[in-house]
């Protein structure tokens, strides 16, 4: 949708995981939006040698997030929340809103 302001159409996709979600790692991104674990991993890398994201290692996934330190982080996140607000609906529920907890023992679906 708006790839060219973010470089490229797996950029934006990475960019706009983080900011739903809060955080990711390659594999949740790549198969979430089925593309290869490579080339998420080198948009990935790219944003952070940028310094755009920052990654923490949570016992071997290596987990990316938007950098805390970076100068324009709430303008971009306020971006990247309007860009999502502009999803069609059924693209939100296919690409935003995978469940990332347990469901509670019992809880009917």
């Amino acid at each position: 949708m708006y790839a060219a302001i973010f470089g490229n159409p797996t950029a934006e996709k990475v960019l706009l995981y983080i900011a739903n979600y809060g955080e990711g790692h390659t594999r949740a991104m790549a198969t979430t939006f089925t593309l290869s674990t490579s080339q998420v991993y080198q948009q990935l890398i790219r944003l952070e040698k940028e310094g755009i994201l920052v990654a923490k290692q949570s016992g071997r996934t290596k987990v990316f997030s938007v950098s805390p330190r970076l100068a324009i982080k709430k303008p971009l996140m306020q971006l990247l929340e309007a860009i999502l607000a502009l999803v069609p609906t059924e693209d939100q529920k296919k690409f935003f809103r995978n469940r990332t907890r347990p469901r509670k023992t019992g809880k009917e679906l």
